[in-house]
């Protein structure tokens, strides 16, 4: 008898452990998980995870190829080509890669060698925009064709005067909010706005249009 009620005390404690862990495993709302199973949620994020893992080695398998042009003129010339072979209307004896590319060279010079130096005037900025050898000339052929374009957006007035080293870019507005846009933009800012460039690209290539060089 003693024997018995022994045997029957240790199973109770069996079960009262058994059902503190199930119990203590279980989010409010959700049926417990049995001691050594896999949660539903843990499973099923598990197997997101390993389909997604599978899709991207597909798309690897797929292509095989980096997309990334590795330099950036090369890449914006790329994608020039790209839009004239799609159009069926492109006249191919009038396209002039050869004229973007000096272009973007131009760029080049002007973006990353000019020397520009900002003097606050009443309304605005007064940029000298100087260099000397390639630069220089990027400067002249760039900036004033560039301060044409972009005259009268956002109210502005842009003139570019040459001087020997280059030119004398002026930005000015008669809105005060547009004079502290105009300071806080600065040569680079103004020389990024407006949307005619990659437009004006894509004309140039087709030889509708070109800088002199």
């Amino acid at each position: 008898m003693f024997s018995w009620s022994w045997k029957a005390g240790l199973a109770s404690v069996a079960i009262i452990i058994a059902s503190g862990y199930a119990i203590a495993q279980t989010a409010p709302g959700k049926p417990a998980s049995m001691p050594g199973s896999m949660p539903h949620q843990m499973t099923a994020d598990m197997a997101g995870t390993h389909s997604h893992a599978m899709m991207m080695e597909h798309q690897a398998g797929t292509t095989g190829q980096p997309t990334m042009p590795g330099q950036d003129a090369f890449g914006a010339i790329q994608e020039i080509v790209r839009i004239l072979e799609a159009d069926p209307k492109t006249d191919w004896s009038k396209v002039n890669l050869e004229a973007l590319r000096q272009h973007l060279i131009d760029m080049n010079e002007v973006t990353l060698k000019a020397d520009a130096a900002a003097k606050q005037i009443d309304g605005g900025l007064e940029i000298a925009v100087t260099g000397n050898g390639p630069t220089r000339g990027a400067i002249q052929r760039m900036i004033p064709a560039h301060a044409q374009e972009i005259n009268g957006q956002n109210g502005w007035s842009v003139k570019a005067a040459m001087v020997p080293n280059g030119v004398l870019l002026t930005v000015t507005s008669t809105d005060a909010k547009e004079v502290q846009h105009i300071r806080g933009l600065g040569f680079i800012g103004i020389l990024v706005s407006g949307t005619h460039h990659q437009p004006h690209h894509l004309a140039m290539a087709k030889g509708e249009f070109m800088h002199a060089h």
